[in-house]
């Protein structure tokens, strides 16, 4: 069976430093071999685990940590080393771009640089750039960009800002605050958020051909969305809350191997908009390996989920 993963890390400690202090969890620096690595340890553990493909993303603040201008060359020096470094690999590395969010006209720009000279299949995004969610008007020329040539966009989880930090995940003992904020909660009611913001907003209905991919197994969404597609019939939306997440974004497994959180994905966003990601190397591949193995559907859908969803949106076969 063939399998392609979409939410796998990599941090080149080189460019990582020349930001200085991110405020990124702990995590990233320790794991700093493990993420700067692509073709030993990582290829190992996938050849190992039967991985077929990873599609390689920059986890943590980069190129949106800088002001416009400094942001477009970083971003740009990134996705060449990216490219560069995958390059002995065609068949087994793809990559979402790094994109410099704070310039969203350059960012449109380096979506189709990187598509067009390196072959990257869409671009992550890491939280609000700014303060701002991609329902902000100043982000039309990426959104644009990207139904245009039909390049998804991963939205990925950031810390949260200072303000939502010291109201919401403050005043807790020892680490429990920081981890409340990340993985614990808080990445993942963002990101769900930022999600619904693109549906309540209308912003999805403006771009209709615009694909958004989200991990954690839905973000917490397919849990909610019954409740919030209710709520949206208030607003007049062009279309209920449920269809447009159904039409538009597609969530993976990243992180999340547990059956209930899929039976939920599975009952809400359906078997065509589920992929299979591990979240490498905070997941380890053998847990999702074997969590994928155990799903409780017949073989063609567990296929669908393995890579078919994601040779089909990602257009990794002819």
């Amino acid at each position: 069976m063939r399998i392609v993963t979409l939410e796998e890390h990599i941090v080149f400690p080189d460019m990582a430093r020349e930001l200085g202090a991110t405020g990124e969890l702990s995590a990233i620096n320790k794991m700093e071999a493990l993420l700067a690595d692509i073709t030993d340890a990582r290829l190992a553990s996938m050849d190992a685990n039967g991985i077929d493909v990873q599609i390689l993303s920059v986890t943590g603040k980069g190129a949106e940590l800088l002001p416009p201008g400094k942001d477009q060359a970083f971003a740009a020096r990134y996705n060449d080393a990216i490219a560069a470094r995958i390059a002995s690999h065609p068949d087994r590395f793809k990559a979402f771009a790094h994109l410099p969010m704070p310039s969203p006209q350059a960012a449109a720009d380096e979506l189709e640089r990187t598509h067009v000279e390196h072959g990257f299949c869409g671009a992550l995004i890491n939280g609000l750039t700014n303060g701002r969610f991609l329902d902000h008007p100043s982000f039309a020329p990426l959104l644009e960009r990207a139904e245009q040539l039909q390049l998804p966009l991963y939205l990925h989880p950031a810390l949260p800002p200072e303000a939502v930090a010291k109201a919401y995940y403050s005043d807790l003992p020892g680490q429990a605050g920081t981890v409340l904020s990340a993985y614990g909660w808080g990445w993942h009611s963002e990101t769900a958020l930022h999600v619904l913001r693109l549906v309540f907003s209308g912003t999805l209905d403006r771009y209709p051909r615009l694909k958004i991919i989200i991990g954690h197994m839905g973000e917490m969404i397919p849990m909610m969305m019954a409740r919030t597609e209710n709520a949206g019939k208030s607003i007049g939306l062009q279309r209920p809350v449920g269809q447009t997440l159904r039409d538009q974004v597609h969530i993976t497994t990243s992180g999340i191997f547990t059956e209930p959180p899929l039976m939920a994905a599975l009952a809400t966003f359906g078997i065509d908009n589920i992929m299979f990601s591990v979240d490498y190397p905070f997941s380890t591949n053998e847990a999702g390996k074997s969590f994928l193995e155990s799903m409780p559907l017949p073989a063609e859908q567990i296929a669908r989920i393995a890579s078919g969803n994601a040779d089909r949106l990602l257009g990794l076969r002819p």
